[in-house]
């Protein structure tokens, strides 16, 4: 059994994700097999904990996943690690609602029985500092706090001070203070931080290993890393219930090849969604709708995960093979999914942050315009409004919406999705066009495991009508 911890913030922006990733990489150099995960519906995050570990990391969501399907995934991968490392989201308490712990880190670190790392932002503060780690150790009397690590620390005597005033807080030990360094945080840009599929064009070649390098670095300079991970307590890998224990169907002998787009654009996708694809029967070819102009051969559907075609309008719609090629693909009477990005690369065409108008593939008639402020985020509880892919209308999906584009300037037909949110507030989103589905939600397919199944099996049916032809 690996050690593990659960790495948490007091709020977002106090360097949670620079600890966890510093951590990650000290780890991985020293030759320890670190099993990253997150915390919640974020896509970026875990591409970053993936170049820092050396492993895939998964997302784990007490709202969006059943709790036997999050024991699971947990157990899966973290089973042949040395230690486990699953980054927080938001601050410790903050998940779905204001009232409730449902998607919050708490929930996870309790249903999965593993310590809390507490990261506290100290800067311009000393006593205050125990304050609130008193506070955050007391709140919920069921959560074990395995320490605290305060950051952005000023210098020596900023230290000081603060080691002396967290001995009023005795329930949460002080394991380190790292030195401010605000030079070492990773760039930001709508959405998140940027991907580690860009981090390359912000920082130059090799820039995003070098920064992880530093991360490391500065970590060990503040947390001793040995004794950290001698107090860690082995991680009690449960056995799944009964509804992930139930026997896989058969599958055929020939999987069905299902195309995913894959590149610097869309690269917004949970890595469960894939393994339950591929375990459905589904055998995923990438491509790339930036630098390839045709599609991979005998495809039975496409999957347009979300990313961020804004940043890559020009290119995407240069690229008038691709366009025509999907927009073909969409055309054939094979299934389609398109999420976020990938239902905007279907639309009419783009309006970029400059107001510059990019032709895409014209699947639906709509134009997308990106806005200055946010469109849309939070938890999305999906219900689809015809039959299709996914299995009969009102088949029920949970998941997440983001994005700072809307859609404008088109007729209004089938819509894919009636959403409800957190706060009971519903909405209609996407669109449905024969065996074509998309829209702004992001599903993760563990809430409802026929969806996969649904989804691949249609796959299976269209690459069989279709004859077998190319893409």
């Amino acid at each position: 059994m690996p050690k593990a911890l659960v790495l948490a913030g007091t709020r977002s922006g106090c360097g949670k994700t620079s600890v966890a990733l510093g951590l990650m990489r000290a780890l991985a150099r020293r030759g320890f097999r670190v099993q990253p995960f997150k915390a919640g519906p974020d896509f970026i995050d875990p591409g970053l904990h993936g170049v820092a570990a050396g492993r895939r990391s998964h997302n784990l969501d007490t709202w969006m996943m059943p709790e036997d399907a999050l024991r699971a995934c947990f157990a899966r991968h973290a089973g042949d690690a040395d230690v486990v490392i699953c980054e927080g989201v938001m601050g410790l308490f903050d998940g779905r609602g204001g009232a409730g712990e449902e998607g919050s880190t708490a929930h996870l670190a309790k249903l999965l029985g593993l310590p809390v790392l507490l990261v506290v932002d100290a800067a311009s503060q000393a006593r205050s500092a125990a304050a609130v780690v008193q506070g955050f150790a007391r709140f919920d009397p069921d959560l074990r706090l395995a320490g605290v690590v305060l950051n952005r620390v000023a210098g020596q005597r900023h230290a000081a001070l603060l080691r002396e005033a967290l001995r009023l807080a005795p329930e949460a030990p002080l394991l380190g203070c790292l030195p401010r360094a605000e030079g070492l945080g990773l760039a930001s840009r709508h959405l998140g931080l940027v991907t580690a599929e860009d981090a390359g064009a912000v920082d130059g070649e090799g820039g995003l290993e070098a920064r992880l390098e530093a991360l490391a670095d500065w970590v060990e300079q503040g947390i001793d890393v040995p004794a950290l991970l001698a107090a860690l307590p082995k991680a009690p890998l449960a056995a799944p219930g009964p509804q992930a224990q139930a026997p896989l169907p058969k599958r055929p002998r020939r999987p069905v090849r299902i195309g995913l787009a894959r590149d610097r654009a869309f690269c917004f996708v949970y890595a469960e969604n894939l393994r339950l694809l591929e375990q459905a029967g589904a055998q995923l070819v990438p491509f790339s709708p930036l630098e390839d102009t045709v599609l991979p051969l005998d495809l039975g559907g496409l999957y347009l995960p979300g990313g961020y075609p804004e940043l890559s309008a020009r290119q995407l719609s240069a690229n008038t093979a691709m366009l025509t090629a999907v927009q073909a693909f969409c055309a054939s009477g094979r299934p389609v999914w398109a999420e976020c990005g990938g239902f905007m690369y279907l639309q009419r065409s783009l309006m970029d942050a400059q107001g510059v108008e990019h032709p895409l593939c014209a699947v639906f008639p709509a134009r997308a315009r990106m806005r200055r402020r946010r469109a849309a985020l939070g938890y999305r509880e999906a219900r689809t409004l015809a039959p299709g892919p996914f299995g009969p209308a009102g088949t029920i999906l949970r998941g997440h919406e983001f994005h700072y584009s809307e859609l404008e300037a088109g007729e209004a037909g089938q819509a894919a999705f009636a959403l409800t949110a957190s706060d009971g507030t519903q909405s209609l989103d996407g669109a449905a066009q024969g065996s074509v589905i998309g829209g702004y939600f992001h599903a993760h397919l563990a809430s409802n495991g026929a969806v996969a199944e649904n989804f691949v099996a249609a796959c299976r049916a269209g690459r069989d009508a279709s004859g077998g032809r190319g893409g």
